[in-house]
């Protein structure tokens, strides 16, 4: 398989499972502010109106973690489509790739059902370790330790 396919994919995968939290956010949340009789017109115009407050926190989970998703894994897919471009989309990229979509959806899960905070903490720092990782990899090449931008292929890990 084409080593910038194999690197894309975790990024791609980690698009769907946003959209998967983007329709379970939408799935439980508008029936929890129908049963709370809540108003959207007027959560803008009161300062003092929150749906942290108004709704269940296990709904507002939901929320949450779909506006994480919005957060760190925007630096993740620059850096995988950056690794991609430059001729670091290795084996071993990609699947530092998929570690860190695994532990984001297992993130996730966890922030969604049971909420443990310790335990999305560490999911959090193992992931973020992961994503320094491919950071560290782009920088190597991009800065000038690794394969020349013309489309030579160098394993930046052997470098």
């Amino acid at each position: 398989m084409n080593d910038m396919i194999a690197i894309l994919q975790p990024a791609v995968a980690l698009m769907i499972w946003t959209m998967v939290m983007w329709a379970w956010m939408y799935a439980t949340r508008i029936p929890a502010m129908q049963q709370a009789k809540v108003d959207p017109d007027r959560l803008p115009r009161d300062p003092d109106a929150s749906l942290d407050r108004t709704l269940p926190a296990s709904v507002q989970w939901k929320a949450h973690n779909y506006n994480h998703l919005h957060e760190q894994p925007t630096v993740f897919y620059a850096a995988v489509i950056v690794l991609a471009l430059i001729g670091g989309a290795t084996g071993a990229n990609a699947f530092l790739a998929w570690i860190y979509v695994g532990l984001r959806v297992v993130h996730s899960l966890i922030q969604v059902t049971a909420n443990k905070v310790v335990v999305r903490f560490v999911l959090f720092a193992l992931s973020s370790i992961i994503l320094i990782a491919l950071i560290t990899q782009a920088a190597v090449i991009v800065f000038g330790s690794g394969p020349v931008l013309d489309g030579a292929v160098i394993d930046p890990i052997a470098v």
